[in-house]
């Protein structure tokens, strides 16, 4: 089974899916632990993607999915995958789906984490003040938080359309979502 955790920065999804990942034993993919391991490693990709990062913009496209693809070819014996921040775009999203590209990897739900804007902004901060993050910078959240609404949120509507939209509400406590994410889960698994 293929998931995409869903929703805006700062919604637990990178949370959620390390849950979901001891639970069910999927592989999680967070784009941006991909993205900061090129940075920390000044690779390339690493520097062009920290300029980006840094500005708060999203990298564009074929770099992502191209780093997405790498990560499925090296862990073809994987159970399932868990997609944290990616697909952003309906491109990404419609790349995703090509099965040229990706011949192996159907996406079954997607679990969007609903989470208030407010609520969004405030848990950033945090997280900023807590793990020291470069990228979560009052700057960087806004225009992030904008390419947010911009960009990603019109794939609610992209995937809704396809029947693999569940709309989980972010706002409870951890264990709560979890336990609506599990529930989610296991029936499809049924």
């Amino acid at each position: 089974m293929n998931i995409i955790l869903f929703g805006a920065p700062g919604s637990g999804k990178g949370t959620q899916a390390k849950l979901l990942t001891e639970k069910y034993g999927f592989d999680h993919v967070s784009t941006g632990d991909l993205f900061r391991y090129e940075m920390s490693h000044n690779t390339p990709l690493g520097i062009k993607a920290k300029e980006i990062i840094n500005r708060g913009d999203l990298c564009p496209d074929d770099i992502t999915m191209g780093m997405l693809k790498n990560h499925i070819v090296s862990h073809a014996d994987s159970c399932g995958f868990i997609f944290d921040g990616v697909p952003r775009t309906i491109h990404q999203a419609e790349m995703l789906d090509d099965e040229k590209m990706f011949d192996t990897t159907k996406v079954d739900m997607v679990l969007y984490l609903f989470v208030e804007m407010e609520e969004v902004e405030r848990r950033i901060l945090r997280r900023a003040q807590i793990e020291n993050r470069a990228d979560d910078t009052p700057e960087a959240i806004k225009v992030r938080v904008q390419n947010f609404f911009d960009q990603t949120m019109p794939l609610v509507d992209y995937y809704r359309e396809q029947g693999k939209l569940v709309q989980v509400d972010g706002m409870r406590t951890i264990e709560e979502v979890f336990g609506s994410l599990c529930e989610e889960i296991d029936q499809r698994l049924a």
